[in-house]
């Protein structure tokens, strides 16, 4: 009976390890780290003055066509880079306009589907 409590035990520890550090080797392989909470402040005040007009307060979209941001795909930044950068169907480029850290503050807003 010990003996098979410590094994559980052992197995459970190993598999925790295991998983932690997959996590870490995902989020190293994709090269960068999670944004900051002040880095998500920031983007919701440029959202507010450059993006709520079409995609709603608090990306709560207000029934026109544009994008629902509370649903884009977290693991899709590029996708989000360029059709904020250059444009898209009918959503305006920004690359003129805002800055890459500007944009990247925006993205970090996007992340928590207006929960800031």
């Amino acid at each position: 009976m010990q003996l098979s409590r410590w094994l559980v035990a052992a197995l459970l520890g190993l598999g925790l390890g295991w998983m932690i550090e997959t996590a870490g080797a995902a989020a190293q392989a994709a090269g960068e780290a999670a944004p900051s909470p002040e880095m998500a402040v920031q983007g919701r005040r440029l959202y507010t003055r450059h993006c709520s007009h079409c995609h709603g307060i608090r990306m709560v979209n207000p029934g026109n066509s544009s994008f629902d941001l509370r649903k884009f795909p977290h693991d899709d930044k590029a996708r989000f880079l360029a059709s904020v950068t250059k444009g898209k169907n009918t959503m305006p480029a920004w690359g003129d306009m805002l800055t890459p850290e500007e944009i990247e503050q925006i993205w970090a807003y996007v992340l928590t589907g207006g929960r800031t």
